[in-house]
């Protein structure tokens, strides 16, 4: 009989493992009959937990409780700038959005938005210099945002000052933006950003420093409180739902051994053919055992949404470091990946004639795309083709 051992990725635990479980054994054994399904669950035994109950975890800003406390000022205007980093327009694409219809202007009247695309022009001619210390690409953004289409739309909803702040904002943002993708990101403080920010808004026309201007963020109005408080989860509630999936990515990586000696016990029980199948981290530790062990009963390694062949390449994989070959016991090996899914590498450039890459598409955006293999009938198909 033969058999088939599915080794689960970071992060499962129970009694999600045995529903998972279950959903691979229904899918392998509806299209070949007679399948021995064999769980092998690490991660109750050797993933990572909190042993000390979060202790880690600092305090959040100002000394408050770890996560407990509800968003304050601080931390709604964290997630604002989070939001613009990620589109330095939004907040002027809400201001549009609440635009009144467009009306005959009086002759000789000139558009609301003139007088700032002008003034955006004008400091561009002027270089970086003006935002120097959040990094180069002002000219840039002010020449973009002078010829950006929201800005019309926009001064018709909002006031002179209000639009300054607003326009000032998305170029900080975007410098900023810019430099978190370059090679060396360096990001300046939330101070020094808001000092620029507003010498940025007086050269836009805003009012001086301390006038009440009653613009809060737009994003965090249009999201309103009880979204903002979703965006503004704190580093405990973020940590408690991430680090079983870091931790044991980071707790095989430093302490794989025993994982990998309890699979050995598992397949040493078992009669051939034996077929091991893992997913994610499960085909770190499935490579991993096979490459650092001669398991005859080990007939066929499937390994899906693997990040084994870049640890190879990047130097990181515990078992096998780069340019060497993969030892000629390993069985064949079936690599299947998602184009969708971040997490899935290739292994056929690095080992040539020793593994298969296999496309299986779920139609899922990533991250979802890492989670969707057990519920895509394309997986089971190739992994039931290939078994001995």
């Amino acid at each position: 009989m033969a058999t088939v051992v599915f080794i689960h990725g970071t992060g499962v635990r129970e009694p999600g493992f045995s529903k998972l479980a279950g959903r691979v054994a229904a899918g392998l054994t509806a299209l070949r009959e007679g399948l021995r399904i064999v769980p092998y669950y690490w991660g109750g035994t050797h993933g990572a937990t909190l042993a000390a109950g979060g202790a880690s975890f600092p305090a959040g800003p100002g000394g408050t409780s770890r996560g407990l406390a509800g968003p304050g000022p601080e931390e709604e205007t964290a997630a604002a700038w989070a939001a613009l980093y990620a589109d330095p327009r939004s907040e002027l694409r809400l201001a549009a959005a609440g635009a009144p219809q467009v009306t005959e202007r009086a002759p000789g009247s000139l558009p609301p938005d003139q007088a700032m695309r002008a003034a955006l022009a004008g400091l561009a001619a002027q270089g970086d210099g003006t935002a120097a210390e959040l990094g180069p690409g002002l000219a840039r953004a002010a020449t973009d945002l002078a010829a950006d289409p929201l800005l019309g739309p926009a001064a018709r909803t909002l006031e002179t000052d209000d639009l300054a702040v607003l326009a000032a904002r998305a170029l900080a943002a975007r410098v900023i933006a810019d430099a978190l993708d370059s090679d060396v990101p360096l990001v300046p403080t939330g101070d020094l950003r808001d000092t620029v920010t507003e010498r940025l808004a007086r050269r836009l026309g805003a009012r001086p420093a301390g006038t009440e201007r009653g613009v809060r963020s737009l994003v965090l109005k249009a999201a309103g409180s009880a979204a903002s408080r979703a965006i503004l989860r704190r580093r405990r509630a973020l940590t408690e739902a991430a680090h079983p999936a870091a931790g044991d990515i980071l707790r095989y990586l430093s302490r794989g051994e025993a994982v990998r000696a309890d699979l050995r016990r598992l397949v040493a029980g078992l009669e051939p053919p034996v077929t091991l199948v893992g997913h994610s981290l499960g085909g770190i530790i499935a490579l991993d055992t096979l490459v650092t062990a001669e398991l005859p009963q080990v007939r066929l390694l499937v390994t899906a949404g693997s990040q084994a062949p870049f640890l190879y390449e990047s130097g990181s994989l515990p078992s096998l470091e780069h340019p060497a070959p993969l030892p000629p016991h390993l069985p064949q090996w079936l690599n299947l990946y998602d184009p969708r899914d971040l997490l899935s590498y290739l292994g056929a450039g690095l080992f040539p004639g020793r593994v298969t890459d296999v496309a299986v598409d779920s139609r899922q955006p990533f991250p979802a795309s890492h989670s969707a293999y057990w519920t895509n009938a394309e997986v089971y198909r190739h992994i039931v083709d290939r078994l001995p």
